[in-house]
């Protein structure tokens, strides 16, 4: 008769299934996303389309067709941003999930590693979808005003987009900015301070990183207007910069020097016709 694994080894067996549960589940969550976002699921053109007919900042692709703003497109709209949010977000979140994972393997709730951890991961996307929703108004908004392009979505006057970049570059540098950055280059602080238990808790602190995230990103977001909401050009780049920001914590130069590039480039785009 062969001896049973001692209990330690069982734990541990099972708690390297959860880490690769959640691993799994965050992949393919980024690989549907990124796949909706190419596709361009329930628009007239996939990213792919709307890259190839990307023009200068400021003079997008007039379009033969008009939008027609219904209930129905607002909910593609918002679906394309949130969807696109989670693409563009999840990556750099992904190491946040896994310390909130093996902490939660030292605690009373390491039962339930796996299930909290995809609570705090859903906590953290709900706060993007917030976000999506003031960024479909807005896409709305700028529609209506006429500065704005509907099939495109991209800003159609220079001036505009300038201030949009003036904007973004100002807020790089603002001590907001600076304070959300701190929470999302400390995660095991943040977690250290805002760790609570069970589902609620987990969902919660992660709705709560999410919103330090969103104050930490928001504005570099809005820069896709300026190079186009479905550009892939402009989507990698930006999910690319804010990871770089959150996993480059002793970069310090890298925020203001962005954020100066961008209220010269804006300044450059309003001044020159």
């Amino acid at each position: 008769m062969t001896d049973s694994p001692p209990p330690s080894h069982l734990v541990d067996r099972v708690l390297r299934h959860d880490r690769s549960v959640v691993l799994v589940c965050v992949a393919l969550i980024i690989l549907a996303a990124s796949w909706y976002t190419i596709a361009g699921v329930g628009m007239n053109m996939t990213a792919v389309d709307m890259t190839r007919m990307a023009r200068p900042i400021g003079n997008p692709m007039q379009m033969a067709t008009e939008v027609h703003w219904t209930a129905t497109y607002a909910v593609l709209i918002f679906l394309m941003w949130w969807v696109m949010m989670i693409a563009m977000m999840t990556p750099s979140a992904a190491p946040t999930v896994l310390l909130f994972m093996a902490l939660k393997r030292v605690g009373p709730d390491k039962a339930n590693t796996a299930r909290l951890s995809l609570f705090f991961l859903a906590g953290y996307l709900v706060a993007w979808a917030l976000f999506s929703v003031l960024a479909t108004g807005a896409q709305w908004l700028l529609e209506v005003v006429g500065l704005s392009d509907g099939p495109m979505m991209t800003i159609r006057s220079r001036t505009a987009a300038g201030c949009v970049l003036i904007a973004a570059g100002l807020y790089q540098l603002s001590s907001l900015k600076t304070a959300c950055l701190r929470h999302c280059r400390s995660p095991a602080r943040f977690l250290a301070d805002h760790n609570r238990p069970y589902a609620y808790g987990a969902f919660r602190t992660g709705a709560l990183h999410g919103a330090y995230c969103l104050g930490c990103c928001w504005a570099l977001m809005l820069l896709l207007f300026v190079g186009g909401v479905m550009n892939i050009y402009w989507i990698v780049g930006v999910a690319i910069y804010v990871a770089l920001e959150k996993l480059l914590p002793r970069a310090m130069w890298l925020v203001p020097t962005t954020g100066a590039v961008l209220i010269v480039l804006g300044v450059w785009l309003v001044a020159v016709p």
